[in-house]
């Protein structure tokens, strides 16, 4: 029994004072990749969450769907999800959680977090202070948990500031921003101006369901009245819930970090009264068993502060791809920008512009300008309000995270601050320390020197020669134009059959396309027109194009539209190789063409996209020569994904026990053996609400054994879903050689790896 009496005093509450290597503040999708990143490099951590839950806006708090690069499958960055542990832990979310739990979501980014026995986790944690050594170095940080009364001062090296409103770095005294800059600032054609405002609001969202009997609804009192304030209140679906209403925004008008009980109090007033309209109003039919089963409680923020780094991104930055010496990691997302009114506006809810591919982003950015051991990540890095339009989301922010993490583990290894990383060349061994764990910066592969497997002789069983993309599928209509993307060899012609049936004499046009810009996919180079003539019913038809690359690179053999055609698709399917159409997909305001006005420095461009899983069928067709893009030597090649070119080794479909043998000419020391293996980076696999055709990626090999020269097994697995699979060894073997040996995913998938990391 615990009796204290009266004191004058006030009286202190229990304080732990801790030493660490790397302090991280907020556990959304930054914080937590940081976290992790840093700890598998061996970097004491540790990561202070003021929520109850990990994941920021996409934990169940706030249910926002995780998107970056890929955006839906609605733009023209192929194969662009983000790699490293940003693509871990959303692969493990489709594998538990193909149906968009949120709170299923929740415990994966908890586990991935408390596996890592150099992260220590502080939930309910807030900063509210820090301590300086000096004008510009941080020495602690003091927070507060409300859960066990107890104040935490933590010391560290390097800090990074992942909070979003930025409270290490405002506490600091680092410069900022907030709102948006002028045109002329920046040479910015796309700023938006006063009218439309200059801050992003905050969104809250709500789920319904369905009851077995009847359900009343009355509205509080400060639920809308009238719904007609919102003047896209005709938008609202019955049957929408979550983050499908992401135009429920507000408080772009206002002050985004002071003002955020205000705008809650506002998104609620809409919510419930959305509700009370769907269920009471007479508009919507069969909604008397509807009821709410859950309304968000805090605001998903957009944007408030913005703090200035070594380099701050802008609009040029990311729709012109600009390439940079000290990129760690890539965006796609369209620079995305809101009115500030809202929910409120007469506007459209958001306006997007793509670039036609990828872009970089430069370390400079996540390097406080003012605060020597500070670095920056989420949303609050060194950008403008245009181009952080574009880097804001989830996705990327998590990618951008791991490198930050990454770069502490090297400040810790090396003793140095994160703004030496740019000297002595050492941004290229952070670049490859990130590439050999997924990172993928777009046209920096790992270092060959880096793999013992360059110094081997490598063979295979087999390797796919794609002559023939069976014509075994079901028949598509050319109600939208369609291609078959390929990476094609240069300076070779190429022949092309396919299946087609007229519903009566006509004629189809097929061109063969290519992009500006080798790494792009975006087909607005054509080559070559041909047209066909057709007489009607069933037929097959040859297309032979004269013109021939100047390199290696994709390319596009379309199929533009005809309602009176429909072409024959293939149920098998190939790594690297995938059919896509000139749809619309208005989730991210693509309406098959992007058309921007006069003056705001966008391009013109058409969208040519994948469908969804089951749909997307390649197109069936003979291909001559056949396409020899997925040979042994692309597994050191150091690129994991598709590029210029398949970059995968694929085996034959045919062959019934597909293998690879490395064999050294000398005994190599090997600790770890690591796989690249295809979980499909087109797919942008959302971790909330969306929901997944399957829980394994059809590409991904599940079934392999590595056995060394002698037959023994030195590792295997019956059940993988990951992409990086890591063979670490207790005690490094020493060896001239070992084979994989793998099956195929299906019998309508060859297995593929892309790289084979060896060290």
């Amino acid at each position: 029994m615990l009796i204290q009496n009266f004191q004058e005093k006030i009286r202190d509450n229990k304080t732990i004072i801790t030493n660490t290597d790397f302090v991280i503040v907020g556990g959304g999708t930054a914080g937590v990749c940081a976290a992790i990143t840093a700890a598998r490099k061996g970097t004491k951590t540790v990561l202070i969450q003021d929520r109850p839950v990990l994941g920021g806006n996409a934990s169940s708090e706030v249910r926002l769907w995780i998107l970056g690069a890929t955006s839906h499958m609605g733009n023209n960055n192929r194969w662009a999800r983000e790699g490293g542990v940003m693509d871990e832990i959303l692969v493990e979310n489709m594998y538990r959680n193909k149906e968009g739990n949120a709170v299923i979501f929740d415990t994966i980014l908890l586990e991935k977090v408390m596996l890592e026995k150099n992260i220590t986790l502080l939930l309910n944690t807030s900063v509210y202070d820090i301590t300086k050594t000096s004008d510009t170095k941080i020495e602690s940080v003091k927070a507060f948990c409300s859960q066990n009364s107890t104040e935490y001062k933590i010391k560290a090296p390097i800090f990074c500031d992942a909070s979003g409103d930025g409270i290490v770095a405002f506490k600091a005294g680092a410069s900022f921003r907030m709102g948006a800059e002028t045109r002329e600032e920046f040479g910015e054609l796309f700023a938006p101006d006063k009218a439309y405002g200059e801050l992003l609001g905050h969104s809250m969202y709500f789920y319904s369901k369905r009851e077995n009997t009847p359900v009343k609804y009355t509205p509080p009192a400060f639920a809308l009245k009238d719904i007609t304030e919102i003047p896209r209140y005709k938008a609202i679906d019955k049957d929408d819930k979550g983050c499908r209403f992401w135009w429920f925004e507000y408080g772009g008008r206002g002050d985004t970090i002071y003002d955020t009980e205000e705008i809650k109090q506002e998104l609620w007033k809409v919510i419930y009264g959305v509700w009370d309209y769907i269920k009471n109003s007479g508009e919507f039919d069969d909604v008397e068993n509807h009821t709410l089963e859950w309304v968000g409680t805090i605001p998903g923020k957009r944007e408030s502060r913005r703090f200035e780094g070594l380099y701050m991104m802008k609009q040029q930055d990311v729709l012109n791809q600009c390439q940079f010496d000290d990129a760690i990691a890539h965006g796609g997302w369209a620079i995305d920008l809101h009115p500030a009114d809202g929910i409120y506006s007469e506007l459209s809810g958001c306006t997007q512009w793509h670039s036609k591919g990828i872009y970089q982003i430069p370390y400079r950015s996540f390097v406080s300008k003012d605060i020597d051991n500070l670095l920056l990540a989420g949303r609050i890095i060194s950008a403008t309000h245009v181009a952080f339009g574009s880097t804001r989301v989830m996705a990327t922010t998590g990618l951008c995270g791991q490198a930050v993490g990454m770069a502490a583990a090297v400040c810790n290894e090396k003793n140095i601050l994160p703004a030496q990383i740019l000297e002595e060349n050492r941004i290229n061994y952070l670049q490859n320390e990130l590439n050999k764990i997924g990172q993928s910066i777009p046209n920096i592969p790992i270092e060959k020197t880096s793999n013992l497997l360059n110094k081997a002789t490598i063979s295979s069983s087999s390797e796919l020669q794609l002559s023939k993309i069976p014509f075994n599928g079901e028949w598509m209509p050319l109600s939208t134009a369609s291609a078959q993307l390929l990476p094609l060899s240069a300076n070779k012609k190429y022949t092309f059959k396919v299946n087609v049936k007229a519903e009566e004499n006509t004629a189809i046009t097929a061109q063969l396309r290519t992009s500006e810009k080798t790494n792009n996919y975006t087909p607005e180079v054509i080559l070559e027109t041909q047209e066909i003539t057709l007489s009607e019913g069933e037929q097959y038809i040859t297309i032979s194009f004269d013109v021939v690359l100047p390199k290696e690179q994709y390319a596009f053999i379309t199929f533009l539209v005809n309602d009176k055609v429909s072409i024959l698709t293939s149920e098998e399917r190939y790594s690297g190789v995938l059919s896509v159409f000139n749809g619309v997909n208005k989730a991210v305001s693509n309406n098959g063409k992007q058309t921007p006005p006069d003056g705001i420095g966008v391009d013109t461009f058409e969208f040519w996209i994948p469908h969804r899983r089951p749909e997307g069928k390649n197109i069936a067709m003979e291909i001559i020569p056949a396409l020899s893009s997925f040979n042994i030597t692309n597994l050191g090649n150091g690129y994991v994904r598709p590029g210029i070119g398949a970059n995968a080794w694929v085996a034959d479909i045919n062959d019934s026990k597909p293998s690879i043998k490395v064999e050294w000419d000398t005994e190599q020391t090997i600790s770890e053996i690591k796989l690249f293996l295809d979980t499909d980076y087109d797919h942008p696999m959302e971790s909330t609400l969306y929901g997944h055709p399957e829980s394994v990626i059809p590409f991904c090999i599940q079934k392999y054994i590595i056995k060394d020269l002698d037959g023994t097994v030195l590792a295997s697995t019956e059940d993988n879903h990951q992409t990086i699979n890591t063979i670490k060894f207790k005690d490094s073997i020493t060896t001239k050689g070992f084979t994989i040996e793998v099956a195929h995913p299906s019998k309508e998938v060859p297995a593929a790896i892309f790289e084979i990391l060896c060290s």
